[in-house]
């Protein structure tokens, strides 16, 4: 009887122990209140939406600690954590939201072709968006090479010592495995890509998606480490802008962006001039970044024939010239010594439709075309080649309460004709190939705390025959800010001439890829993440990310040298990496603090013998201190470290800290101005290790693994209208 009447003490107890809390939200610099804003209780499952006041009132909340998460669309995410009950059962607070554009929970990801936003998708996806775009644009308008290379596990490879040629990589592979997109079609591939990160200005891109790790199932060859997909702005409002940049190193940058949407019809043009003189800070005779103009306009029209109808249509045209080498063959002064003389033109088009049927149906046409010259001309070699590639993709997704299904074809094809009559090209390196692929997606909310994703490719290739690729993730959300992800998947790449090494002799005494039979290379990746944030104080917030990877490349293929003669050979060993990311992001009050760290290893064995690859650094840090108030202005200090490097030739390259300061201000009217103190350490390569061996007028270059353009200064003004 006692029993029964303590549980009938403490049952009637719990009932009338419910406690109401009362929140005002309001905008934090400003003090407007939000209407909208939502207030969630994830243990109880149970929540509000703030009135016309920005107040809402919870009621029923039983006794004890509850996490409360309180978000806006355009605002960062406020946890925090309240003990019922307390002297009253009634608690009411005000709390301010701030403006943090770079927060991603509303974010719809686009690589995936998924409708989810990035919190809900178990693949890894990392993003640069909103105030963060803006500010890693501010460093480099002219091109996305520092917007990349200053993300945790990214780097980018310098390919050229006087050209400044660039390639990506990921987690320290070669940069033929990592897929650059743009609104998911393959612009910058084969022969084009050698110098496309040169040749991207960052003012007209909404947002950058970043998947690590085999990604081959979802856009096919080539994604072995990951991929990298640009999107673009679209005309979500009226907008003129205007940004005009200047650097101490010689160069100036001008872009301008428009867009403009009624009821049916929409456009966006963007168009900009990127122009830059010879500049040799090491003063050694050669230029650390060359003289180069570069035009660049890509109009686009959107069509709305009706609400559940999106079309697309848009052209892109480039031209640069870039001249790099001997400074006293730029200026004229003597014509029979080194350069290294690049033009480009390119053209590409792109057409993508959208359309919704009943039933969450929903109909996706991608196509696009892509042509593309170059011309490389060195003393007494020239190489010249034309490529044309397609790229179309139909695609039909459905979307029940539970699960996503997307079903998919699409067709890549790729043709290179060299031009055979130019002096020092007697081997022909013309080639054509096509890859059909077949595809299915499915992401599944299995409950509410496990989320399933899975995948699975059949490409054939015109050349190599059939591949295979499946892929799965597993995602687990629980209510107190902890997920994990766990994720992988095959890959392949088929034989290529278009190389960072083939780069780096400018093509020159390249032998065709049938001189030794070929296979593809194939892969396998996996990835683990933990993803938690804490709530230390009201004020004090840490993001964690930690990130282990591995992939494994079976059979790689290498450039060799064979007495004058380079040639692809295939290695009967093995490629291998593995490491971690590590990346914390503390907010209190107007600072934030980033601390990423990648552990890369990334070894090959053959025959039994195993060797590290050179120029990947085994330990890398990248950090920034922010102080922002939003439409004021803000200020960061950057600090970047990478450990030596193992370099081609056996030696073992020098560590290098690279320091920056980087501030905007708005100064109203929509107009801001910038200024930035890029490696004002002076960090540069000639300053601890040689460049080049053998005569000036003859040079023979060796790695690029340190800055080469030294401290920077750039500045400019941004108009929005």
């Amino acid at each position: 009887m006692k029993s029964i009447f303590l549980f009938l003490f403490f049952f009637f107890t719990n009932i009338y122990a419910q406690n109401t809390y009362t929140v005002t939200i309001f905008d934090h610099d400003t003090k407007e209140p939000l209407i909208g804003a939502t207030i969630f209780f994830p243990l109880l499952e149970q929540g509000g939406i703030t009135n016309d006041s920005g107040i809402a009132t919870i009621t029923e909340i039983p006794n004890g600690i509850f996490t409360i998460e309180i978000s806006f669309i355009g605002y960062r995410k406020t946890v925090i954590s309240r003990e019922f009950p307390q002297e009253s059962n009634l608690i009411s607070e005000r709390v301010g939201l701030e403006h943090a554009h770079e927060e991603l929970e509303n974010l719809l990801v686009q690589s995936t072709r998924s409708t989810r936003t990035i919190e809900n998708i178990p693949t890894r996806i990392e993003f640069i968006a909103g105030e963060e775009l803006s500010e890693k644009g501010n460093m480099k308008p002219g091109d996305i090479r520092m917007l990349l290379n200053e993300s945790t596990g990214i780097t980018t490879q310098q390919t050229s010592a006087t050209s400044y040629n660039s390639s990506i990589r990921i987690q320290g592979l070669d940069g033929k495995y990592t897929q650059l997109l743009r609104d998911g079609l393959p612009l910058y591939s084969g022969y084009s890509g050698g110098l496309s990160l040169m040749q991207i200005a960052p003012l007209d891109l909404k947002q950058v998606e970043v998947i690590k790790g085999s990604s081959s199932t979802l856009y096919g060859g080539g994604a072995i480490a990951g991929l990298v997909n640009l999107i673009s702005k679209t005309p979500e409002e009226k907008e003129l802008s205007f940004m005009i940049n200047g650097t101490s190193a010689l160069g100036f940058d001008f872009s301008t962006f428009y867009s403009n949407r009624n009821n049916k019809f929409g456009t966006t043009i963007f168009a900009s001039y990127n122009t830059g003189s010879a500049y040799d800070p090491s003063d050694i005779g050669l230029t650390a970044i060359p003289e180069y103009n570069r035009y660049t306009i890509n109009p686009k029209i959107f069509i709305y024939p009706s609400d559940k109808t999106d079309v697309i249509i848009g052209l892109s045209i480039l031209h640069e010239d870039r001249l790099g080498g001997n400074l006293n063959y730029i200026d004229g002064t003597d014509t029979n010594t080194y350069f290294e003389s690049n033009t480009t033109d390119r053209v590409s088009s792109q057409f993508l439709l959208y359309h919704n049927f009943v039933n969450n149906f929903k109909l996706s046409l991608k196509n696009s075309f892509s042509f593309f010259n170059r011309n490389i001309e060195i003393p007494t070699f020239i190489f010249e080649g034309f490529q044309i590639s397609s790229f179309s993709e139909l695609t039909a997704s459905f979307v029940d309460n539970q699960k996503e299904w997307i079903f998919g074809a699409n067709f890549f094809t790729e043709s290179f004709n060299q031009n055979q009559v130019l002096i020092g090209s007697p081997n022909v390196l013309d080639f054509y190939e096509s890859t059909m692929g077949l595809f299915i997606q499915n992401i599944w909310n299995v409950n509410a705390s496990w989320i399933l994703e899975s995948g699975l490719r059949f490409d054939n290739h015109s050349n190599y025959g059939y591949f295979l690729l499946p892929r799965l993730s597993l995602m687990l959300k629980r209510p107190n800010q902890l997920t994990m992800r766990i994720g992988g998947g095959m890959g392949y790449k088929t034989p290529t001439i278009f190389t960072e090494d083939a780069e780096r002799i400018q093509f020159q005494n390249l032998s065709p890829l049938d001189t030794y039979p070929l296979e593809a290379e194939h892969s396998i990746g996996l990835n683990f993440d933990i993803n938690k944030t804490y709530l230390l104080t009201d004020e004090l917030s840490l993001s964690a990310n930690l990130l282990f990877f591995n992939t494994f490349i079976d059979n790689p293929i290498t450039l060799s040298k064979d007495d004058f003669k380079y040639s692809y050979q295939q290695s009967t060993g093995s490629i291998f990496t593995r490491g971690m990311e590590l990346n914390l992001k503390w907010n209190y009050d107007h600072f934030k603090l980033f601390i990423g760290y990648t552990l890369s290893e990334v070894n090959e064995k053959n025959n039994g013998i195993k060797s590290s690859l050179p120029l990947v650094s085994k330990h890398r840090l990248n950090n920034i201190l922010m102080y922002e108030k939003h439409n004021e202005f803000w200020i960061g200090l950057e600090a970047y470290f990478n450990s030596p490097q193992p370099l081609t030739n056996g030696r073992t390259g020098k560590s290098y800290w690279i320091m920056g300061l980087m501030s905007e201000k708005m100064i109203g009217n929509g107009i801001s101005v910038f200024l930035n103190f890029e490696n004002f350490l002076n960090t540069l390569q000639s300053n601890f290790d040689i460049i080049y061996t053998g005569d000036i007028s003859e040079p023979i270059f060796t790695d690029i693994y340190a800055p080469m353009d030294g401290f920077v200064i750039n500045g400019g003004v941004k108009w929005k209208i």
